[in-house]
C-alpha cells in the first residue's frame, strides 16, 4: 500500500500518475496473480466504492490492495486516514525521504507490488533512478546524506525481524531529527510494515508504475534477505 505504501494512496486526491477520464463509480475485474481474488459481482460499499473511484482518477486503476482491505471496509476505511496524516504536508519528514523509507521497508518484506508503486513516487519527488537503485547499498553509497542513512539504518533496524534498534541508532538520529520526527518515523515504518507484510502474504502483484523499481533480490551468499551492514 503506497506511495508510501503504497497501502491505499486514497488519502490524497492528486492526479501525479496521469489521470484518465472516468465514468460513475464501478468494481472492475480483480488483476490476475494473487493467492485471494476478489468477484467482480462482490459488493463494496458506497465509501469504499467511492475510494476507488478516487485512485482511479489518479492511477487509472483501482489499486488491488484497496480491492482486498476493501472486503473489510471500516479497516480499510481507517488504514486510509491513518496514510493520509502519516503523507501529509505538514509532516517533520520530508517527502522524498518518506517514499525512501518505504521503499527500503517493502524492499526487505518482498512487497512486489509496494516497491514498485513507491519507486514511482520516489522518482515523481526528484530522487534520481541512480540512488534508487542504490538504495539497499544505502549505507556505503555516496549518494546518501547522512540524515537519510541514518533514517534509513534505523528503519532496517525496526523491520529486520533479527534486529534491535538500539541507542546507536538513536545518537544518529538525533543529530537530524527531534523526537517528534523520530516519532512520526516509527509509525510511518510501523505502517509501511503493516502494509507491505499485507501484500506480500497475499501475493499481490505490481501493477506496471515503475520500470526502474529496484525489486529485492536474494543477496550473492544465498542469503534470501538482502542485508546491509547498517546494525
Amino acid at each position: 500500500m503506497t506511495h508510501g505504501d503504497a497501502l491505499i494512496v486514497t488519502a490524497n486526491t492528486g492526479s501525479d500518475y496521469g489521470a484518465r477520464e472516468v465514468g460513475p463509480p464501478e468494481v472492475d475485474d480483480g488483476l490476475p496473480g494473487g493467492f485471494v481474488q476478489t468477484s467482480s459481482k462482490h459488493r463494496f460499499p458506497w465509501y469504499v466504492r467511492l475510494f476507488f473511484w478516487k485512485q482511479r482518477r489518479r492511477y487509472g486503476e483501482v489499486l488491488e490492495p484497496a480491492r482486498l482491505w476493501g472486503r473489510s471496509p471500516k479497516v480499510f476505511a481507517a488504514l486510509a486516514l491513518l496514510y493520509g496524516a502519516l503523507d501529509r504536508r505538514s509532516s517533520p519528514l520530508e517527502p522524498a525521504l518518506r517514499s525512501l523509507v518505504t521503499v527500503r521497508v517493502s524492499q526487505i518484506n518482498w512487497c512486489a507490488f509496494c516497491v514498485d508503486i513507491n519507486s514511482a513516487t520516489v522518482l515523481r519527488r526528484g530522487i534520481a533512478e541512480e540512488k534508487l537503485a542504490a538504495l539497499d547499498r544505502f549505507e556505503s553509497s555516496p549518494l546518501f546524506s547522512t540524515r537519510e542513512k541514518a533514517a534509513l539504518a534505523y528503519a532496517e533496524a525496526v523491520t529486520f525481524s533479527d534486529r534491535r534498534t538500539s541507542s546507536e541508532h538513536f545518537t544518529r538520529l538525533r543529530a537530524h531529527f527531534d523526537d517528534d520526527a523520530i516519532i512520526e518515523l516509527t509509525a510511518l515504518v510501523a505502517f509501511q510494515n503493516l502494509s507491505s507484510k499485507f501484500n506480500a502474504a497475499l501475493g499481490v502483484e505490481p501493477q506496471g508504475f515503475c520500470a526502474a523499481a529496484p525489486q529485492p533480490r536474494p543477496a550473492a551468499d544465498g542469503d534470501p534477505q538482502d542485508r546491509s551492514e547498517s546494525g
